[in-house]
């Protein structure tokens, strides 16, 4: 028996690979699984290859494998693409329509299975999928009834025939394999799970909900890769708790409209990769000079310019620091797990209300798209607190205007919402007195600078870092952000067993940097690894610029389109030693 698998199915997109992935990995969540998928796609709608690697495991897993157990073939360019993860013991299990050919060097074992013949029997080949599910299930000895509610929910709509059709795809592909399995003492077994009941979502769902508890009632959005499954949640969650999605013209509309419900008082958000951020740019430095308060998220691909849309990287880091023009104040978070993408993003609406600023809630592809099981979300921890926000009765102001941007100690001003009573203020981009009217002098400019930059000086982030340091003096510091958290914990368990001393540093809230936290880390380790999805180790140069120590830091970074492996990460730490 094995406690853990490793599952890949490929073909050409838009011929069921991406359900056959998600009814299979459905199914073995509800049994108790921890699930981690990964899926490779084309930029384009049809057409282009595409997969979709699943691990199964007994224990909580946060990554891809490095290796793989089954590879399921709708066509010969997978196997060709494919076949060199599969370990000496592997397994293919090939759609015998396009006669595949098995690679000479390679020692795992294909079985070519007539999918689409055995789904064309029974009605249409449409149903080809199925008949993989029931191949795999054979090769794993799993009963395939543990699919029937799945394929129930997914189907029933369309009537219990189809329900029934598809669960005699699944158990012809079943017993079409067990007879060539035949008395195959290599079956891949998994060890029963714990039957616990667990989520099993994308980031972008954690995200989209964490920014419905979090009490945000509008979102304005315009469709981009990997972002999009966020407004296509809201789209169906929002109205039915009187809120709104507007799906804008363009993102200038989208992040201008979302300042405005802000204003207006409604918890609002935008959310785009880094082609829309750039076209927002603009419209943040007017969120931070207004001080209105605005929740962006950004989920990071491929780039420069369109670049890689449907890869994996995490090189806009900079720009969200430093890309508008002027110097605001601004908060950019970074969720390592599908379980903090919904806990930050309820938070980063706190946030942005307690310190009248932009927050920006920093994703990435793997991170975003990567489906994962999840333990229950805790409702009870959410909290909406609304800062200086003004809601009783204001008394009346000398001169008839509210001090809108009044200059205080803490550098947060009150704040009010339009149509108050005696609450009318300027609102403008251009620099401001304390009511909002435009202002050239040298002396006011300073002040309200300065105090625009005191709101983040004393920021309260709970975890700021995710630290596992469990030595007073490290061999060895490895740093990540955002989705690279699993891989990194995977390879320090290899890296420990090889005797080195390895803590590890996850930065969760990239700006204001926690150089408090992370200080003291840097400072006990011989040597640190920042691990990162760009050319120019930008979390890297960041740190430098906060806590110093250049000397000891050395870069890991991959910026092909593809996630870390844990051979990777492990491989390159122990060169350096």
């Amino acid at each position: 028996m094995i406690n853990q698998l490793s599952w890949k199915v490929g073909g050409q997109q838009g011929e069921g690979i991406e359900s056959t992935g998600e009814i299979f990995s459905i199914a073995l969540n509800r049994l108790g699984y921890y699930l981690y998928g990964y899926r490779h796609f084309s930029s384009r709608i049809k057409g282009g290859h595409t997969n979709n690697k699943i691990r199964v495991s007994t224990t909580q897993v946060r990554s891809i494998s490095d290796d793989l157990d089954i590879l399921v073939a709708f066509d010969q360019e997978t196997i060709d693409l494919n076949y060199k993860e599969l370990h000496d013991k592997g397994v293919i299990i090939a759609d015998a329509k396009f006669s595949p050919i098995k690679p000479e060097d390679t020692n795992a074992t294909m079985y070519a299975v007539p999918f689409t013949e055995l789904a064309t029997e029974l009605g249409t080949s449409l149903m080809k999928n199925m008949v993989a599910v029931g191949a795999t299930c054979a090769v794993l000895n799993l009963d395939i009834n543990v699919f029937e509610e799945v394929v129930q929910e997914i189907f029933g709509r369309k009537g219990q025939q189809v329900v029934d059709k598809n669960m005699e795809a699944i158990k012809a592909g079943f017993d079409f394999m067990k007879e060539n399995l035949g008395e195959n003492p290599e079956l891949m077994e998994l060890e029963k799970a714990d039957g616990k009941k667990r989520l099993f979502m994308i980031g972008n769902d954690a995200i989209a909900l964490g920014a419905l508890a979090g009490g945000c009632r509008f979102m304005a959005a315009y469709p981009i890769t990997p972002a999009s499954e966020i407004m296509e949640y809201l789209i169906k969650k929002l109205p039915p708790l009187g809120g709104a999605v507007i799906q804008t013209e363009d993102e200038i509309a989208a992040v201008t409209m979302a300042i405005g419900a802000n204003y207006g008082g409604v918890r609002s958000l935008t959310a785009s990769a880094g082609p829309g951020l750039a076209l927002k740019m603009e419209a943040i430095g007017l969120s931070g000079m207004t001080e209105t308060p605005l929740v962006i998220v950004d989920t990071q691909r491929g780039g420069p310019s369109t670049g890689l849309p449907t890869k994996q990287e995490q090189s806009d880091l900079m720009a969200m620091i430093y890309g508008t023009h002027g110097e605001i104040p601004k908060i950019v978070m970074a969720p390592s797990t599908v379980q903090e993408a919904f806990y930050d993003t309820a938070e980063a609406f706190n946030l942005a209300e307690e310190y009248q600023c932009p927050v920006i809630v920093l994703s990435d592809l793997q991170l975003s798209l990567g489906k994962q099981t999840v333990e229950p979300l805790e409702l009870d921890k959410i909290e909406v607190r609304r800062g200086k926000l003004q809601t009783g009765e204001l008394p009346e102001v000398e001169g008839g205007y509210f001090k809108r941007y009044e200059v205080t100690e803490d550098g947060v001003s009150p704040r009010v919402i339009p149509g108050m009573k005696n609450g009318i203020h300027h609102v403008t981009g251009v620099e401001h007195d304390e009511t909002g009217k435009p202002s050239e002098s040298a002396a006011n400019r300073k002040a309200q600078m300065d105090k625009r930059f005191r709101k983040i000086e004393r920021i309260k982030f709970d975890t700021p870092v995710y630290k596992n340091a469990p030595h007073e003096e490290a061999d060895l510091l490895i740093v990540g952000f955002n989705s690279t958290r699993g891989v990194i914990e995977e390879a320090m368990g290899r890296l420990e067993k090889d005797g080195l001393k390895v803590n590890h540093a996850q930065i969760r809230l990239i700006h204001p940097f926690p150089t408090d936290e992370v200080l003291p880390l840097v400072k006990s380790a011989k040597k640190i690894v920042v691990v990162e999805n760009n050319a120019t180790g930008q979390l890297a140069n960041i740190m430098k610029m906060n806590v110093g120590h250049a000397e000891k830091f050395n870069n890991m970074l991959k910026y092909d389109g593809n996630p870390f492996l844990p051979h990777e990460i492990h491989t390159n730490c122990k060169e350096l030693f």
